[in-house]
């Protein structure tokens, strides 16, 4: 069996690379309005670019718009040059304290990138986690040739780690199947 901490490891790993996948899927336009559309988009914030999310209350009352009140009223100029600048596609409406935006219904060929850009992202995460994987291999072949570890000890290890591998990578396909299922419902 694989040292507690090794394996241990493996999944931090493996589970900080899947959640930077799963905030990327986020800031993904469906056509639904989420805040994590616009939440790290930096705004300039008396000359220090900060992100909207700590400039503001980010909400989506309804699934079309996002609503952005910012705690200063005075950056709201700020943050709609910010999210214009950011080419999402989106053109903020400027009301006295606030902006409103109002999130794009999905056209078919940006259906389409979309799921180009998912499958691009998910197949970066994959390669990711086959190196997390690949550095521990080469660990237990080094011990293995330096005979600290049985063959039989590899064998078993190894299988353990393809297990752990085999359990992430197919929690990113069901998020990709997730996302494209959110892209064509809308």
């Amino acid at each position: 069996m694989l040292h507690d901490h090794t394996i241990e490891e493996v999944k931090r790993h493996m589970e900080v690379t899947l959640k930077v996948f799963e905030d990327e899927l986020k800031k993904l336009s469906t056509g639904r309005a989420n805040p994590a559309m616009v939440e790290d988009i930096h705004a300039d914030y008396y000359g220090t670019k900060t992100p909207i999310k700590h400039m503001a209350n980010i909400t989506s009352p309804d699934a079309s718009s996002i609503v952005i009140r910012p705690f200063d009223k005075s950056q709201v100029a700020a943050i709609e040059k910010a999210i214009q600048e950011a080419n999402l596609g989106f053109n903020p409406l400027k009301a006295e304290d606030m902006l409103r935006i109002v999130v794009p219904k999905l056209s078919e060929e940006r259906r389409k990138d979309l799921a180009k850009i998912i499958h691009h992202k998910a197949e970066e995460t994959r390669v990711a986690m086959r190196n997390v994987r690949r550095h521990l291999k080469e660990e237990l072949e080094k011990r293995k040739n330096d005979h600290v570890l049985a063959e039989d000890d590899f064998h078993r290890q190894i299988k353990e780690l393809d297990a752990v591998t085999h359990q992430y990578t197919e929690r990113v396909d069901k998020l990709v199947l997730d996302k494209e299922k959110q892209i064509t419902t809308v």
